[in-house]
């Protein structure tokens, strides 16, 4: 073959080998363009991916983390408020998940237990309960939330209280001191109805409560429709209900027994029933009165006697008291209280420090005793000690001087020693302070009405009951608040007492059959 052809043929292949080559160059290259693209593709999906996968771990934290967060109290109608620094809140539960009872009866038990065997009550309540995030609670976490829930209650009564504080005029606080009859609230000779003269007087004089005698009691329907509209009028009026009052001891003292025109059970005296020491007795009394009371409208009892008779030579409670014994008197008056608490009627102890040791009769003029404190304590005033730890809501204050502990012939009703630092202080009672009547020859024998009811409420009485002169007292009290010989944080203290008893739920339940 000549060079020339052979020449020739070899630049051929190198040319079509370059070409090759280069095309093989140019694929590896996009190939290798190719391969990088999908990593980069790749890369940016995962990580977008990721960053999904975090934010939905986010917002599941913060969504946890905010069922951690405490939820405001809700006062309803009565506004909202921030919760109490001091009061632990219940955590706030799903609507829709299982409270522990329904986790426990939901739970698979077994169905035949051995003897020896817990019960599942019991179990449950001494095991630690597993709380809706899975951790557990410790033991009593149920008492725990039961006093928690109790401090609640608490704080919307308080609040409920304060807010009807605010919203009344001095004129009806002052009014809501006074507990008095019908006729010294209507002016009326005598009331055995309710109509526009009662409506009328309680608009003018919203008074805290009424007490009603003999001559204003003709039957029990008359009754009972005439305390119904009391009760109208004076819920129309401020909002509030009446205290409705009467001295229904059984025995000797009875309003509404010893009434011709209402049939009710009768007992016999008080002191013929501590005579059997037989305490189940005293019970069934405050049973009876308290469902007889009950159904007419009654919700406040000046009974029972609390007062030990230690002079036997004494003649004002002789027949009322349940006898000498301080103890048999203690264990009497708590049957007759627990009695008249089962059908929502308060019972009223009297008369503090003790009548059943005095010369003389309050009724009439001066009374005294002649006893230390000491020996008060020692006797007397145990069935008043002992009540208030049971719990009684409301202690009569008598006008029974006690020269050897206040130093003077001072009524302790009007005494601020006897009823702050005695009664208050030393015996620590709280609920509701009332006098006697006012209209006691102790008392209007030196004290005008409007003295005497400044007097009972320096002295910490909260409620004051019959003065002689109703508008001259109300109106001494007023002027007393004006000028500051009476504070308003007093008249307010001695409200509130009034009111957590008006709120209460019993009180409700009593009010509203």
């Amino acid at each position: 073959m000549p060079a020339r052809t052979m020449g020739k043929g070899i630049n051929r292949t190198l040319g079509k080998w370059k070409k090759r080559r280069k095309i093989k160059y140019l694929v590896l290259c996009n190939c290798a363009l190719l391969a990088v693209f999908l990593v980069l593709l790749g890369t940016a999906f995962l990580s977008g991916k990721f960053s999904q996968q975090t934010q939905g771990q986010k917002e599941e934290a913060v969504s946890q983390s905010a069922q951690h967060i405490p939820q405001p109290l809700d006062f309803g109608e009565a506004g909202s408020a921030a919760p109490d620094p001091g009061i632990t809140q219940p955590e706030q539960e799903d609507p829709g998940s299982l409270n522990s009872e329904d986790a426990i009866q939901g739970a698979g038990q077994p169905e035949h237990a051995g003897p020896d065997s817990l019960n599942p009550e019991d179990a449950v309540q001494g095991a630690a309960q597993p709380e809706k995030d899975g951790s557990y609670s410790p033991e009593g976490s149920g008492s725990q939330q039961a006093a928690s829930d109790q401090g609640n209650s608490e704080v919307l009564l308080q609040k409920k209280i304060q807010d009807k504080i605010n919203s009344m005029t001095l004129e009806e606080k002052v009014s809501q001191l006074f507990i008095i009859t019908p006729e010294a609230l209507t002016g009326c000779s005598s009331v055995t109805q309710a109509g526009e003269a009662t409506k009328n007087a309680i608009s003018q004089y919203p008074v805290g409560g009424l007490i009603f005698f003999g001559g204003n009691i003709q039957s029990q329907q008359q009754v009972t429709e005439m305390l119904g509209r009391q009760q109208e009028y004076s819920q129309a009026r401020i909002g509030l209900p009446l205290f409705l009052s009467v001295d229904e001891e059984g025995g000797q003292v009875t309003r509404l027994a010893s009434a011709p025109g209402v049939q009710v059970e009768t007992f016999p005296d008080i002191a013929e029933l501590g005579a059997t020491q037989d305490v189940n007795q005293a019970y069934q009394l405050g049973d009876a009165l308290g469902e007889y009371l009950s159904a007419m409208g009654f919700n406040l009892d000046f009974a029972p006697v609390a007062d030990v008779l230690t002079n036997p030579s004494n003649t004002v409670v002789k027949r009322r008291s349940y006898g000498s014994s301080p103890q048999l008197v203690s264990e009497m008056v708590r049957n007759n209280l627990e009695g008249l608490q089962n059908h929502q009627v308060f019972g009223c102890i009297k008369h503090f420090p003790g009548h059943g040791a005095t010369v003389g009769d309050t009724h009439e003029g001066y009374a005294y005793t002649d006893k230390s404190w000491e020996e008060l304590k020692s006797s007397d005033l145990i069935p008043f000690q002992d009540s208030i730890a049971w719990g009684v809501e409301f202690v009569m204050a008598g006008h029974i001087s006690l020269p050897q502990i206040t130093g003077d012939g001072t009524p302790a009703s009007l005494s601020p020693y006897a009823i702050g630092d005695l009664l208050r202080g030393e015996l620590g009672y709280e609920g509701i302070v009332l006098t006697d009547a006012l209209n006691m020859k102790a008392v209007t024998s030196q004290y005008t009405s409007s003295q005497a009811a400044v007097a009972a409420i320096q002295a910490g009485n909260d409620m004051i009951l019959m003065p002689e002169d109703f508008p001259s007292a109300y109106q001494g009290i007023l002027d007393a608040v004006k000028s500051g010989v009476i504070t308003q944080e007093r008249l307010e203290e001695s409200l509130r007492r009034i009111l957590e008893r008006k709120f209460s739920g019993t009180f409700d339940d009593a009010i509203n059959r």
